[in-house]
């Protein structure tokens, strides 16, 4: 379907832009889903008359025959660039996942990278490449993710958010045995868990929680979108993320940009977002082969430290978001790169 809109659609540039997702979806939960969602809140999207084709890298739906033929039609393709296939998180075939996600990243007109880790990584598995590009990280309204003034908690709240599938549970099993000793050490605070879980996942958490007793510190908050995400993050004191050589999480900036600093794995492209006063990066061995996790006793004096000197830390995360992801600059950079390529057609 994608690859007869393709042959079908585009038309010579008007001083217009219209653009074509080329098959990705939007929505409010998720990251591929809400960052075409707030794309075409600025740029609407034609499936027929378009002078560029947009292609997200977790969404290559088109063929190398489609993409041959935009480049033919000098139908310019930008490509947001997040992440790739290697072993440490894809049990199957992770070179062949990488071969057809190269086919939009070597014909590319421009690249916007979600971060350096998403740009050496690309560099690393999906060959070389001579086209233009630059580092953009993902972005959000600042106006509706922001502080709550009237933030006031009896102890201080820390929050977990994601999806979260079995292959994802290492993150948070962590973080539970951490926040226990913690506790243990003397740590006053609660821990929320927000997000979409499978059964797997549900039943090993809350049997851990019970194992662990931490039932009247630890909640389990289910799904939400992002109509009720600025309130979430808000609502909390300070965030949490262990998840390995994640590339630009969006739910690390809307933590930030809701005032809460973050204690996260120090991989992938997290320390690139988080500044050394807005958050704490707990040590891991880097790679691509395997997921490492900080140690429990890491985790455990990680979420002491992030809650001391709290209001400062606090401030220092909301200022990192106004300087580095403010969507009014995400979307001048898409707007500046779509004109400039309809210059050159």
């Amino acid at each position: 379907m994608q690859g007869l809109i393709a042959i079908l659609g585009g038309k010579r540039s008007s001083g217009k832009v219209s653009v074509w997702y080329a098959g990705a979806q939007s929505g409010n939960i998720g990251g591929p889903l809400v960052k075409v969602q707030r794309l075409k809140e600025f740029f609407p999207e034609s499936r027929l008359n378009f002078t560029h084709a947009y292609l997200l890298s977790n969404c290559p739906y088109l063929p190398m025959w489609a993409l041959k033929w935009l480049k033919w039609r000098r139908i310019p393709i930008v490509l947001n660039q997040n992440g790739v296939f290697y072993p440490a998180w894809f049990d199957g075939d992770y070179k062949q996942k990488n071969s057809e996600m190269a086919k939009a990243w070597q014909l590319a007109d421009y690249v916007f990278y979600q971060s350096n880790f998403c740009k050496s990584s690309a560099e690393k598995f999906l060959g070389k490449r001579s086209g233009p590009g630059e580092v953009l990280f993902n972005a959000v309204d600042l106006e509706h993710f922001k502080p709550d003034p009237a933030r006031k908690n009896t102890r201080p709240i820390l929050l977990h958010t994601g999806k979260l599938t079995r292959h994802m549970l290492y993150r948070v099993e962590a973080l539970l045995r951490g926040f226990s000793l913690a506790l243990m050490k003397g740590l006053d605070a609660e821990l929320r868990i927000a997000g979409w879980m499978d059964g797997f996942v549900f039943t090993r958490l809350t049997q851990l929680v019970k194992e662990l007793d931490l039932g009247e510190r630890v909640s389990f908050l289910g799904p939400y979108d992002q109509r009720v995400a600025p309130s979430l993050y808000s609502s909390a004191d300070a965030y949490v993320t262990l998840t390995f050589n994640d590339a630009c999480p969006s739910s690390v900036i809307e933590a930030l940009a809701c005032g809460l600093p973050v204690l996260h794995s120090a991989s992938g492209g997290v320390p690139e977002l988080v500044t050394e006063k807005a958050g704490v990066g707990l040590p891991v061995e880097n790679g691509y082969d395997r997921i490492d996790v900080p140690s429990i006793d890491l985790i455990a004096d990680g979420l002491a430290e992030i809650l001391n000197d709290l209001p400062v830390r606090q401030a220092a995360a909301r200022e990192r978001a106004v300087e580095a992801f403010d969507i009014k600059n995400w979307v001048g950079r898409h707007s500046a790169i779509f004109e400039q390529l309809s210059a050159r057609r």
